[in-house]
């Protein structure tokens, strides 16, 4: 069980950011580094279980404030086999893995931005069924060699994402890996019936919450070494999930959802079929994040349309509907047949060379 800490079984120079020595909290440094032979500490030389108790304290240290739901009470936290807890309400749940290698590298992504992004992965999740967020469960995979500073700064995200969203980390387990990875287990609960892909009809229209393409951006500045604006970078390091506007949505009377994980063509795609309908997309109306044209201006549609983890909400509905959901932007339609049809202002669908992500391609 991965708990809270920020102190060590284990000798006084493995401190690092936020632990805790009594009063105050000490800080890896030059010296204490030197102590160690001039290397960090790594999580093989502390072990699992000094790890975890680590982790405990440090979940416990950042005094995490309960669910923003009375349908939730926490029973059991970290410390125990298990967590528990009590839901008066419809629960959802969600899984999400990041891989070294795969969704992020050691160059791109910082671990204290990795821990939040892997939280916010599946807070979108939650967003996207019109629930509130209630606890995580955090498993890592860890490398030997990994200095125990990355594991203390990606809990650091993760916690900040907590903090921002009002939830929990109840528990979770580690194991020995060759690369990173990140596997949170995200419950939620709903007030009413949980927002569903297959619920679109023929002549809805159809939007999404904001602005598409930032991640995609980001990540090719990251990886190309391009100067671009810091708000495309920020779009890929730290994505916002739409918690409120999931449950503004599903107020309005709104019954189908799905977030912008895998890009806007492809999730589309995914909702269409699940409803038994086709969609009709304006191009000119996606609306792209800021500074996406004027730093790749013969990508900029394509990232917008094939883009993936901009965690925008995409919904459909009745028009009357979502036109009184502040913030919604109407990109298209919902029509007969099957299939994603993206059209130009001219009225000629597109063909895309991206169709977006897909794990297994």
């Amino acid at each position: 069980m991965i708990g809270s800490v920020r102190r060590l079984v284990a000798p006084p120079l493995l401190l690092s950011a936020g632990v805790q020595t009594g009063a105050s909290a000490a800080r890896w440094t030059p010296a204490a580094r030197a102590a160690h032979n001039g290397s960090m500490v790594t999580v093989s030389e502390i072990g699992e279980f000094g790890l975890i108790s680590r982790l405990s304290k440090q979940v416990e240290a950042a005094r995490l404030q309960p669910p923003a739901t009375e349908r939730f009470e926490l029973k059991v936290g970290i410390g125990d086999d298990a967590a528990a807890w009590t839901v008066n309400g419809t629960e959802v749940s969600t899984t999400d893995t990041m891989v070294e290698g795969v969704h992020f590298t050691r160059q791109t992504v910082p671990w204290v931005d990795l821990g939040w992004r892997a939280f916010a992965a599946n807070l979108s999740d939650i967003a996207a069924m019109g629930a509130v967020p209630t606890v995580g469960i955090v498993t890592l995979g860890l490398p030997r060699d990994l200095p125990v500073e990355a594991v203390d700064q990606l809990y650091d995200g993760m916690l900040e994402a907590c903090r921002c969203y009002v939830t929990l980390i109840v528990g979770g387990d580690i194991v020995s890996s060759r690369d990173v990875f990140v596997t949170i287990a995200m419950q939620g609960v709903c007030d009413g019936e949980p927002l569903m892909r297959n619920a679109a009809r023929v002549g809805d229209a159809i939007a999404v919450s904001g602005t598409l393409g930032g991640s995609r951006a980001g990540l090719e500045l990251l990886n190309s070494g391009l100067s671009g604006p810091e708000l495309l970078v920020q779009a890929h390091r730290r994505p916002e999930p739409r918690i409120v506007e999931g449950k503004s949505i599903a107020n309005a009377g709104i019954r189908c959802a799905m977030d912008v994980s895998d890009g806007l063509a492809a999730d589309l795609g995914k909702l269409t079929e699940a409803s038994g309908v086709g969609a009709r997309v304006q191009a000119a109306h996606v609306p792209l994040a800021p500074g996406l044209m004027e730093t790749f201006p013969e990508q900029a549609l394509e990232f917008g349309l094939t883009g993936g983890e901009d965690y925008e909400l995409l919904f459909v509905g009745p028009r009357e509907l979502i036109d009184g959901i502040r913030g919604a932007v109407v990109i298209g339609e919902i029509t007969s047949g099957g299939g994603v049809s993206i059209v130009d202002a001219a009225g000629d669908e597109m063909t895309l060379a991206d169709a977006g992500w897909d794990h297994l391609r």
